[in-house]
């Protein structure tokens, strides 16, 4: 330990960094920071900082509130963002209770526990988000407004969508980063944008999301607008989700364990069994995925939303979709989560889904090749509500 934080103070030190930010994550995906001084560098590596868990949601009673945040190194970041007073590197923390032991609720360390199941097996879970979020103008006093930042369309660039430089901007920071984007582009509804991450290991993908959420409020400040990560901000226009790819890739190797050549849509057996227990489980899963009420205004019929239980291998109007692609591109993309959620907990939740299926051996539906299912089998109405989903957790769990 002494080594490490040794090697840390030197990178610090080399790379000028006056600041340190170690931050975690509260049960609603909020990021939580804690500003750390040059002085108090080595101190917060070799023993993190306490903090008033009861003052976190999702963490602590008031009568065990003592929490320790203590910095996963491999997380450290010099921040594109810095401000005049100096440079700022962030970690991403671990939470500790007040007994020393990891914190059970801890968002990351659910999804680490979860990943390990998987890991045991000589697996690993990888997943791509498509995030989207609406861009909108500031009054005279500096408020938030509805109006957007412009008036743009699907894939439409300047001068219509004077947000493309914004955009630009997001993708250099990710770059400096050292993330991986695929591409930026104007979204559907007037001032919506999408931001797509290539692939990646679940936890470091998970890691990317609160760092990019932050990078994204700093950039549209910059310039005098607020971006808002609401999935239904604005009444009859599409909503913001965040559409996640994923597969599950042999430890180590790169070999995709969703691929058969053999079966008519290119599935493995495992993705099959996978994606079933999705569909199984996403009554219940759908609290943690689309975890505010505002989501389910988005999962509404008309806006390119998934409002069916279903799957199908071109059909966007289904709750997965299997994209083209062969071997390493073979991947199902799930569509009701959004970007206002915790994505530890959707990673952990999505995946534990599909493990269930993959254990118990459930078998796929037929896909779904029309562009609305027949009234039989649409979701009931109370189906994509976050009560129905709180309600369908709560019985569903031991």
């Amino acid at each position: 330990m002494e080594d490490q934080v040794k090697e840390q103070l030197e990178r610090i030190k080399k790379a000028e960094v006056e600041f340190l930010q170690l931050q975690f994550t509260d049960i609603m995906g909020t990021v939580k920071t804690l500003t750390v001084p040059r002085n108090r560098f080595e101190d917060a590596l070799n023993e993190g900082v306490v903090f008033d868990g009861s003052s976190v949601a999702g963490y602590a009673q008031i009568e065990e509130s003592d929490m320790r945040a203590v910095p996963d190194f491999s997380t450290y970041a010099v921040l594109p963002y810095s401000g005049p007073s100096g440079k700022i590197a962030r970690y991403i923390c671990n939470a500790y209770a007040s007994d020393g032991k990891r914190f059970q609720g801890d968002p990351r360390y659910v999804l680490e526990r979860m990943l390990k199941k998987l890991w045991d097996q000589g697996q690993e879970f990888f997943v791509g988000p498509e995030f989207e979020f609406f861009l909108f103008k500031r009054d005279a006093n500096g408020n938030p407004t509805n109006e957007p930042s412009d008036f743009g369309g699907y894939f439409d660039n300047t001068p219509m969508d004077i947000s493309n430089e914004i955009r630009q901007e997001i993708l250099t920071d990710l770059r400096i980063l050292g993330f991986e984007p695929e591409a930026a582009h104007h979204e559907v509804a007037y001032g919506q944008q999408e931001i797509d991450l290539r692939y990646a290991p679940a936890m470091l993908m998970a890691d990317r999301i609160s760092i990019l959420k932050s990078i994204i409020k700093n950039v549209a400040q910059s310039h005098g607008l607020y971006a808002s990560f609401m999935p239904k901000p604005v009444n009859g226009v599409n909503g913001s989700g965040m559409h996640i790819h994923q597969s599950i890739m042999v430890k180590g190797e790169k070999r995709n364990l969703f691929f058969d050549e053999s079966d008519e849509f290119g599935m493995s057996k495992l993705m099959k069994n996978y994606l079933a227990g999705v569909l199984q489980n996403i009554s219940q899963g759908s609290a943690i995925l689309a975890s505010w009420v505002n989501s389910y205004k988005r999962l509404i019929p008309g806006y390119e939303a998934p409002v069916y239980i279903s799957w199908a291998n071109k059909n966007r109007t289904a709750l997965v979709r299997i994209p083209a692609g062969v071997e390493m591109r073979k991947r199902m993309e799930l569509r009701c989560p959004d970007p206002a959620g915790n994505p530890y907990l959707q990673f952990a939740t999505i995946l534990g889904m599909g493990m269930d299926g993959i254990k118990r051996g459930l078998e796929l539906p037929e896909p779904v090749r029309k562009r609305y299912l027949p009234y039989a089998t649409r979701r009931k109405e109370k189906t994509w509500s976050l009560c129905y989903a709180g309600e369908s957790w709560r019985s569903s769990s031991p």
